[in-house]
């Protein structure tokens, strides 16, 4: 599960009601940071908050160990059993959710401003008290067991966790974060306690609140809230380089359509060269039917019903990737044009008309799509993650037109990879082989 990422929160700034949004930083009494945007006019607020590290930092021999413990944590807390939390939740009409990737452990929460007081102590239990019952934890294991059972059986499942084991080989990013039957089976109530010390802890906490609450009641929120976690959680693991090897890895699975996955080298949020790749991107396969492989692949040649490619930044690795299913018989062809409008692209660039489609499309498209006090906390708290600065909203789009026809074609000739673009194919191709 590749994290939320960073397309995500730059495609999604596009709207000039951003520009008007005023982001305030707050601190608590505490110390605690927060961003929050103040909008009194409906009486509710949304909180957004991050750990860095996820699933990430499960121990040896414990993967899927921060999964189960996100997953249990509303499963009944303080003198609350699992039934009763949930009535207590609905009770107050507040909305919490809980999850975890390999990047962060997340918690959302929505409620009511009569409510509030309420949904922040119930909110508290479950992030400082969990109980983790053993009843619980049985029946959510058996839950994260089935949904293992269901990723075994699937093409597009399996492509993607042979690719991550083939790019990421032994570390944390190589392997599924719901972990193995074996690993998650064997894990006890021990281990998940041990996974929330690990993960939930101040030293690696992000914060976003939007809606109808003030900064000094924000402050006394944030401390009652998180006051009393962990200080300091378990170090994050190193970062690791991506491994391509510009070959093809076929798993034999009966089914008529290939799942394919494929990628290259990335490029850091931090780069130089980003912006200009990320404009790239969506001329090669970004969304909509004008990007170059929905076109090559697609329309001209029927081989998909539908290809895209990411620039995908996570916090320890970044790459630049894509998929698609193809029927067994038309597998070869499409990874043949695939790698044949990589070459292509780097060698001969991209026109003026395709970057000022891509660029329009970058800054206009997205407005009213992402209103929600929700969505506005949860691009709020990523822009924090990213390091981003409060009035990056209001610069975004000068940093899309700023992207030149010259950055980008110098970009798509020092930066893609055609002899790196790693394929993996799960299905029955026909004429398609394992190579290195």
């Amino acid at each position: 599960m590749i994290r939320f990422v960073l397309a995500a929160v730059i495609g999604l700034l596009a709207s000039p009601i951003w520009a008007e949004v005023k982001i305030a930083e707050v601190t608590s009494p505490g110390g605690i940071k927060a961003w929050l945007v103040e909008e009194h006019g409906i009486p509710f607020t949304a909180l957004e908050i991050r750990f860095r590290g996820g699933t990430s930092l499960d121990a040896p021999g414990k993967r899927g160990a921060t999964m189960l413990m996100a997953s249990l944590l509303e499963e009944g807390a303080g003198n609350l059993d699992s039934q009763s939390f949930a009535e207590a939740r609905d009770d107050l009409a507040a909305k919490l959710s809980f999850d975890a990737n390999a990047d962060m452990v997340t918690v959302s929460a929505q409620m009511l401003t009569e409510n509030r007081d309420a949904a922040v102590a119930l909110l508290r239990q479950a992030l400082i008290d969990p109980t983790f019952d053993q009843d619980a934890i049985d029946r959510v294991r058996g839950q994260i067991l089935s949904i293992i059972d269901n990723r075994a059986t699937d093409p597009s499942d399996i492509a993607s966790e042979t690719f991550a084991a083939l790019t990421y080989g032994d570390h944390p990013y190589g392997s599924s974060e719901l972990g193995t039957k074996v690993s998650v089976n064997s894990l006890t109530r021990d281990d998940i306690f041990a996974a929330k010390a690990a993960t939930m802890a101040r030293d690696r906490l992000y914060v976003s609140a939007v809606g109808d609450i003030s900064p000094a009641d924000l402050g006394v929120l944030l401390d009652t809230l998180l006051g009393d976690l962990p200080a300091t959680g378990a170090p994050l693991p190193p970062p690791v380089e991506a491994s391509f090897t510009g070959g093809t890895t076929v798993v034999d699975f009966d089914t008529p359509q290939s799942a394919i996955q494929f990628g290259q080298p990335g490029l850091k949020l931090s780069d130089p060269d980003y912006y200009a790749a990320f404009v790239l991107n969506q001329i090669i396969g970004g969304s909509g039917f004008t990007a170059r492989l929905m076109d090559e692949v697609r329309e001209k040649r029927g081989l998909t019903y539908g290809v895209s490619s990411d620039l995908v930044t996570m916090d320890l690795a970044e790459s630049w990737t894509g998929g698609l299913a193809s029927s067994n018989d038309k597998a070869a062809e499409a990874i043949k044009v695939i790698r044949q409008l990589w070459s292509d692209v780097a060698a001969n660039g991209v026109t003026q008309a395709e970057l000022d489609a891509a660029k329009t499309y970058m800054t206009g498209s997205y407005p009213l799509r992402f209103d929600g006090n929700g969505t506005i906390a949860g691009i709020l708290v990523g822009m924090q993650m990213e390091s981003f600065p409060v009035d990056y909203p209001a610069k975004r789009n000068s940093l899309i037109e700023a992207v030149t026809l010259a950055d980008v074609n110098r970009v798509a000739r020092e930066r893609m990879q055609a002899d790196k673009l790693t394929f993996v194919v799960v299905g029955k191709p026909e004429a398609v082989t394992t190579s290195p």
